[in-house]
């Protein structure tokens, strides 16, 4: 078992905390990006070549899918370490013989 300073500990989900705002508020930017590019490129395909094949379908399915991996970034469970994984880490491979 390893001792941790509480500030320390204080400092380190702190950091975790704004790491996962900002996963936050990049989230919704990146909605209001993937809408603007969204409406340009249909309305460039409904100027541009009405009766054809919806092209536009690649870049926002594209960004669609960007979209999905930022969202489980930033709201998803998280992929915060803690000091008891560490430590049981620590001991499986002491176990093991080492690194």
């Amino acid at each position: 078992m390893s001792m941790k300073d509480p500030a320390t500990e204080s400092e380190r989900v702190r950091k975790q905390a704004y790491r996962r705002l900002r996963a936050k508020r990049d989230f919704f930017r990146f909605l209001l990006v993937w809408a603007a590019v969204s409406a340009i490129v249909i309305a460039v395909w409904a100027l541009a070549t009405p009766n054809t094949f919806f092209w536009p379908l690649f870049p926002i399915g594209g960004m669609g899918i960007a979209a999905m991996f930022m969202a489980i970034d930033a709201f998803g469970p998280g992929t915060v370490i803690t000091e008891s994984a560490i430590d049981a880490e620590v001991q499986r491979m002491n176990r093991r013989g080492g690194a």
